[in-house]
């Protein structure tokens, strides 16, 4: 089997991930380079191996981690879709068998809360993973003066942790922030969509999905 070990030691996979990361730079937007998707990667293994999915499972979600945002080499719109048949040429290409492959590109393509819906263990992993990456250390701007709404919200996060509860049979993103770089609003206004996509992503694992801002419970 293919392993996730081996894609990252592969040198053209870290120049489509850098490139990627690279456009992403020019149009402003925050880190989607190793840092992002590493953490992706470890956190969606972390979920699947603490529910009990097959190592197999976890491998797969920690491929689909490290892959799912190269299709911002191709363009930022509809980047799931052009990362999931990059990914199927890559994965195709070094021999992965059919059903891996296709479990990895369903969860990349979709990843994104426009288009995408958790329709596998993987998928949901990813998508609970990637959505709750929300750190200080992902704004390039170091100008606090020109921050944009999406700056501001990363930034003021101080803490970000995902938390599983398997007896409880739920799920929890806490936050703390500090409001006196963002308030608390505008988190909601940026990511409602990406945590309508994450509850649904809980519970397509029999999971549900609570979010905590500064120790007040919101979702």
């Amino acid at each position: 089997m293919l392993t996730y070990e081996e894609l990252r030691e592969r040198p053209e996979l870290r120049t489509y991930i850098e490139a990627a990361d690279a456009s992403l730079c020019a149009m402003g937007y925050t880190e989607h380079s190793f840092p992002h998707v590493t953490h992706v990667a470890a956190t969606a293994a972390k979920l699947l191996t603490e529910l009990g999915y097959s190592e197999k499972q976890i491998e797969l979600a920690k491929i689909a981690g490290y892959l799912h945002d190269i299709g911002n080499l191709v363009n930022r719109t509809d980047h799931s879709q052009s990362g999931a048949l990059m990914a199927f040429r890559i994965l195709d290409g070094l021999g992965m068998p059919a059903e891996d492959i296709a479990t990895v590109v369903t969860a990349i393509g979709n990843h994104d809360e426009g288009t995408g819906i958790a329709v596998s263990p993987v998928a949901a992993a990813l998508i609970l993973a990637d959505k709750s990456d929300v750190r200080r250390s992902r704004v390039r701007n170091s100008d606090l003066a020109t921050f944009d709404i999406h700056d501001r919200v990363n930034y003021s996060v101080e803490r970000a942790e995902l938390a599983l509860s398997v007896a409880q049979k739920r799920i929890d993103l806490c936050l703390s922030i500090d409001t006196a770089i963002s308030p608390v609003m505008d988190y909601f206004e940026i990511f409602i969509g990406r945590m309508v996509m994450c509850r649904k992503a809980a519970e397509h694992l029999g999971l549900s999905f609570h979010l905590t801002v500064n120790e007040q419970q919101l979702l």
